[in-house]
């Protein structure tokens, strides 16, 4: 097997891997399921034409990296900022509750960018505080925090949202 086929492969195996959560990174960040899609695919084509997923150490971050800059060159490159559509479907639940699905996503659109970035990497794209921080700029106690945080406004929203709706009953 020549060094092409390893490594179209061994991107095609990243991407069966990885896609699906980079997919749900880049539409968190982009608001835009369709331009997340397109900075998802750019990235794999590129790594298929300059061989660069290969060299990295960690290939799980460099993608998410990829990705983030992707969706970031796009935005500059549209001059535009889309916010975070919460009635897009970004992610399927394994047992379907629709209520609690709609909430989630109305609690997570809440968030600040920073806390809803950190939010996704961390429980979507099972990257650590330190990789998380990498990917970022930040330090890890900053990554940690922001996660720390977005998780105490995620649970009383949600909270707040289960409570009214106990109480319209």
């Amino acid at each position: 097997m020549g060094s092409t086929e390893r490594n179209n492969d061994e991107i095609e195996a990243l991407y069966r891997q990885h896609g699906a959560a980079l997919l749900l990174f880049a539409s968190a960040i982009s608001g835009d399921r369709g331009r997340a899609k397109d900075a998802v695919h750019q990235v794999f084509l590129k790594a298929i034409e300059n061989r660069s997923v290969s060299q990295a150490i960690n290939k799980k971050a460099y993608l998410f990296a990829c990705v983030r800059n992707a969706v970031l060159n796009d935005a500059k490159v549209q001059d535009r900022n889309m916010p975070l559509d919460v009635g897009s479907v970004w992610f399927s639940p394994p047992a379907r509750d629709y209520a609690g699905e709609q909430n989630l996503r109305r609690a997570l659109g809440e968030l600040s960018d920073d806390q809803r970035e950190v939010t996704v990497l961390h429980v979507w794209g099972e990257l650590t505080f330190s990789e998380t921080a990498d990917l970022l700029g930040v330090s890890p106690n900053t990554a940690a925090s922001r996660y720390r945080y977005a998780l105490a406004k995620l649970r009383g929203s949600m909270l707040a949202k289960e409570n009214s709706c106990a109480d319209s009953r």
